[in-house]
């Protein structure tokens, strides 16, 4: 492992990335990026699992509360504010630790983003419009259809991926799947990919805990709170849409309550597959912290 370092902590929801990045951290005595998409917004704490008071003193953290749901913040700002940082730290230190759950993030600052052509900004006005009024069924549809490659990489619970997809193909008449080329771009520092797994039960019932737990802590408090900020794109996302459908009076709480746990378990499926395409991705499970930092000394040698 010659010169400067990043470390990549990568795998589903809920299988312990957070306390492995906090493990590690300590150990090389440096700092934590997050690149979970959710976690970046001040306002949801509770729904997005975020690290704890506790842990996030253990360690520093950069991209964890670091905007607000009222911002627009793109993978492209997130490249290059990422980029900023970790020239700051390799100034001071050898090795920095990035960590989360979202793909199209961590690819960001591993490889850089395709140089996109232009869009219809009013066509994605319009299909803002067909959200609100018909829901992300019809859109998810129709990407289906046009471009099933992005659809099965990307989120699909998330409206403004699908909206992404379906403006760019109805702009230019390609498919966006078709401009992302993964030609990677040089960065001035080496790249050790970490991938957690698990059991497939045994991370289903860590997702089925997590999201009780969150109810006993009071997310429903918060979806409530953040009800006039509903139609914000952070907020179309996995435990939040499922609780605003209960406070619209459309499905019981404790169907909610499974929906969000399902949901949670469905992009935790796609989240490995995508990752697991990955073949430079060394996986390990999640106890295996010793195995891990021995393994990333060896790469010094």
């Amino acid at each position: 492992m010659d010169h400067k370092t990043l470390i990549v902590i990568v795998g589903p929801t809920a299988i312990g990335k957070t306390a492995l990045a906090i493990s590690l951290a300590q150990h090389f005595s440096t700092e934590i990026i997050s690149a979970d998409s959710r976690q970046f917004f001040t306002e949801m704490e509770i729904g997005t699992a975020k690290p704890s008071a506790f842990e996030l003193a253990q360690a520093p953290h950069h991209f964890i509360n670091s905007h607000s749901i009222k911002q627009l913040f793109s993978t492209g700002d997130f490249e290059l504010e990422a980029l900023r940082i970790l020239e700051s730290l390799f100034k001071k230190q050898d090795i920095a630790i990035l960590v989360g759950g979202s793909g199209l993030y961590i690819n960001a600052v591993c490889n850089g983003l395709d140089e996109l052509p232009d869009t219809d900004l009013q066509i994605r006005e319009e299909l803002n419009q067909r959200l609100a009024v018909e829901g992300l069924a019809t859109i998810k549809a129709q990407l289906k259809q046009l471009d099933p490659e992005y659809f099965e990489r990307v989120d699909q619970s998330n409206p403004q991926r699908m909206i992404r997809g379906l403006e760019f193909f109805l702009s230019t008449g390609h498919k966006l799947s078709s401009y992302q080329t993964h030609t990677k771009k040089k960065r001035p520092f080496n790249i050790l990919k970490i991938g957690l797994n698990q059991d497939r039960t045994e991370l289903y019932n860590r997702i089925n805990y997590r999201v009780d737990l969150m109810m006993e802590t009071g997310l429903l408090n918060e979806v409530e709170g953040l009800a006039p900020y509903r139609n914000y794109n952070a907020l179309k996302t996995v435990g939040y849409t499922e609780l605003f459908d209960f406070l619209d009076g459309n499905i019981q709480l404790q169907e909610a309550i499974d929906q969000i746990k399902q949901n949670t378990r469905r992009f935790a499926k796609r989240q490995l597959t995508w990752f697991r395409k990955d073949e430079e991705t060394k996986w390990f499970e999640p106890s295996q912290t010793t195995e891990i930092i021995n393994y990333i000394l060896s790469k010094k040698d």
